[in-house]
């Protein structure tokens, strides 16, 4: 079988290549998605393993998909995840598109997690290592995409393959990993947007009954379950629970009233659960990327899941994703409103 792997150069997707070269044509591929990716490393690391290395440039496609989204939803008081609307239109997808014209079986990333057909569809897996499963960034792929995936890692553990590869003398084995957003490595994610979106302005902090609390430096300064950093002192801790553009405002609780029980998710795309309206009951779901799956019961209307927790939930933030999960699978995901 003809695999192409996606390389960073990272520890994660070089010990990938290197599993399923032992028993597989292997050939790494590094994205070029903005100015600041480093294709060397990947090259080195390809080179290590004595395999075939290519590049591909996806700047445009990670501007149109990844940036400009970014961007867009901050200026609507979202919170986005970057990684998973790149792995669904950028990494993934690009991967796809070169093996299919270059006559490659598979794709691989050196995602802890697993891909298995079951029923006829097409899903994810959380990963045998809690710590790392990142089952989580690949709720939004769709059937085609995954069933061209292969995760070698699925059943590992970091700390094993650190030690394996420095076994090996991988220099990958030292790579520190990225905590950054890809193409803001300083960061300063609010220049970034000002700088394409111009300065937000000032406006109201406000109470849940409407009452001006004080004035706030931009919308954009702040996010849901922000406590920190507010710049306004109440005599007691607030936390930001709502950002509204219209009016321009944000709306301050104090503790406890940054805890939800329900959630609306829309944008719904489905994996082990065929697409269909009803009502699921023995469900669970996880509302930011750390956190533990909470049970659930979810009534899928069209493209909209209205879920009720069975604990509630610090700082549901609109933007970020609703993964919902039977069992150990992905069940289908959505983005929250």
């Amino acid at each position: 079988m003809r695999i192409l792997v996606g390389c960073s150069g990272g520890l994660d997707s070089t010990f990938a290549a290197k599993l399923l070269a032992k028993e597989h044509e292997v050939c790494g591929a590094s994205l070029i998605m903005n100015d600041h990716t480093d294709i060397k490393v990947a090259a080195d690391s390809c080179a290590a393993l004595g395999i075939p290395f290519v590049s591909v440039d996806v700047r445009d496609l990670f501007e149109k998909h990844v940036v400009e989204n970014f961007v867009d939803e901050y200026a609507k008081a979202r919170t986005p995840n970057p990684c998973v609307v790149c792995n669904r239109f950028v990494k993934i997808a690009a991967l796809c598109d070169y093996a299919k014209k270059h006559g490659f079986d598979r794709i691989a990333t050196g995602h802890y997690c697993k891909v298995i057909n079951e029923n006829g569809r097409y899903c994810v897996v959380r990963a045998s290592d809690d710590r790392k499963d990142q089952s989580y960034m690949l709720w939004y792929l769709d059937q085609e995409q995954l069933s061209m995936l292969v995760t070698p890692l699925s059943d590992s553990n970091k700390e094993d393959v650190r030690e394996s590869a420095r076994r090996d003398g991988l220099k990958a084995a030292e790579q520190k990993e990225s905590q950054d957003i890809c193409f803001i490595p300083d960061g300063d994610y609010i220049s970034f947007i000002e700088k394409r979106k111009g300065s937000f302005p000032e406006g109201n902090f406000i109470d849940k009954e409407g009452n001006v609390l004080g004035r706030h430096k931009g919308i954009i300064n702040y996010t849901v379950g922000q406590r920190k950093g507010l710049g306004i002192a109440l005599g007691q801790p607030m936390f930001v629970t709502a950002l509204n553009v219209d009016d321009n405002t944000v709306t301050l609780s104090p503790a406890g009233g940054e805890y939800m029980d329900s959630v609306k998710a829309s944008n719904l795309v489905f994996q082990a659960l065929s697409p269909g309206e009803g009502i699921f009951n023995d469900l669970t779901v996880k509302l930011r990327y750390a956190a533990k799956p909470v049970p659930c019961s979810v009534e899928i209307i069209g493209d909209c899941a209205n879920v009720k927790l069975a604990l509630p939930q610090r700082a549901v933030t609109p933007g970020q994703s609703a993964v919902f999960y039977d069992g150990n699978k992905v069940a289908f995901g959505g983005f929250i409103d």
